[in-house]
């Protein structure tokens, strides 16, 4: 008999995070009776409109509210949910309340994105915690965090799970040129993107100052940014910034896309300038189909690339680095083509959909 997944998320953004529980949900339904829940005001509800998966809305204005808690639960019980499976963890005190409250008490599951950096042993984490059945970190280094952070007494199961990536349609060549065309991007230029949030700390700006270098180098670059704007002021700011080095014709915003993959394909390197970026989803996405990833040598890439072989690591914060890792597979275009193959491999052994999703499927069975 097959079990009823809830699969939680209340965030209000649109990031890999987000995604991810998007494509948890489509993933498994085909092992479970799988129920979304999803914020009131969330950007996800355009990936669940007009197609046959089922979810449901609640409002969520704080950390942890009582009425959202209580909606939580009456969903529990109407739809008999024998396991959630959580995302953000702002939403930790809500699927925690919601579990007391209802009658059927389901296993509560974290996939758990981001980083912990302090001792939960608080009589409030005691009380969240004690009441989680299972936490699922995305890299070994998250899960280390887990174990020196929350005490042996309260903390539940633990079990690394990596991310896997959807396998994309890939373009041909003549498919790439046109939509190459379509950004207004030549096919004489060396195109390197960015995937992700407007934020400061995804580091957008680390790549304007490598793109003037690249300018003064002469190299015909063309950087081209996709994510949604997180704050204007930010965008504003790096406006100004791509105005003083006289890179308006250098750099391109897109704005958000829907199908970053196909953006993936035109790009000749993908790079990820994140501080710390826990995973690193749009590293695997690149790697996959075929592009080279630079990445920032902190927190998740380490454990997705193996540096010079499946990709290139750059020094956090340096935009000198980045500029010396760009230069050098534009100066070296079989090299570049090597890492890509390397990149591709690594992905199909390690993080491929099929691979990760059916050993999520295994363990919230088998919770």
């Amino acid at each position: 008999m097959r079990k009823n997944l809830l699969e939680l998320c209340l965030s209000p953004d649109l990031g890999g995070l987000e995604l991810y529980m998007v494509r948890s949900a489509k993933a498994l339904n085909d092992a479970f009776n799988v129920v979304s829940v999803i914020n009131t005001t969330s950007k996800l509800e355009q990936y669940y409109e007009e197609t046959h998966y089922r979810y449901l809305k609640i409002s969520r204005k704080r950390s942890l509210s009582f009425s959202s808690a209580l909606k939580l639960a009456k969903i529990i019980d109407e739809n008999n949910i024998d396991v959630i499976h959580m995302h953000w963890t702002k939403d930790l005190p809500i699927a925690v309340m919601a579990k007391v409250m209802s009658k059927k008490k389901p296993k509560l599951v974290q996939t758990r994105n981001m980083t912990m950096t302090r001792f939960k042993d608080d009589f409030y984490h005691r009380f969240l915690y004690k009441h989680m059945d299972m936490i699922l970190p995305v890299t070994h280094q998250v899960a280390e965090q887990i174990k020196k952070f929350i005490p042996e007494s309260i903390r539940p199961k633990v079990e690394v799970l990596y991310m896997g990536s959807d396998k994309p349609e890939l373009l041909s060549e003549d498919e790439i040129r046109t939509y190459k065309q379509e950004i207004g991007v030549g096919n004489d230029k060396f195109v390197v993107g960015m995937v992700g949030r407007i934020e400061e700390t995804k580091g957008q700006y680390l790549l304007i100052e490598a793109a003037q270098k690249l300018k003064e180098a002469g190299v015909p670059a063309r950087i081209v940014f996709v994510g949604h704007a997180m704050e204007e002021s930010y965008q504003k700011e790096l406006g100004v910034m791509i105005k003083d080095k006289g890179l308006e014709n250098e750099i391109t915003f897109l704005g958000f896309t829907k199908n970053p993959h196909r953006f993936m394909q035109a790009c000749d390197v993908m790079v990820l300038a994140t501080k710390c970026e826990t995973f690193g989803l749009v590293v695997i996405e690149a790697m996959q189909i075929g592009t080279v990833v630079v990445a920032t040598n902190q927190c998740g890439p380490l454990e997705i690339i193996e540096d010079g072989k499946s990709g290139l690591l750059f020094e956090r914060d340096s935009s000198d680095d980045l500029f010396d890792k760009l230069i050098y597979l534009h100066a070296n275009r079989l090299k570049c083509e090597e890492i890509a193959k390397g990149g591709k491999e690594r992905v199909e052994k390690l993080f491929s959909n099929e691979k990760q999703f059916k050993k999520l499927s295994e363990v919230l069975n088998d919770i």
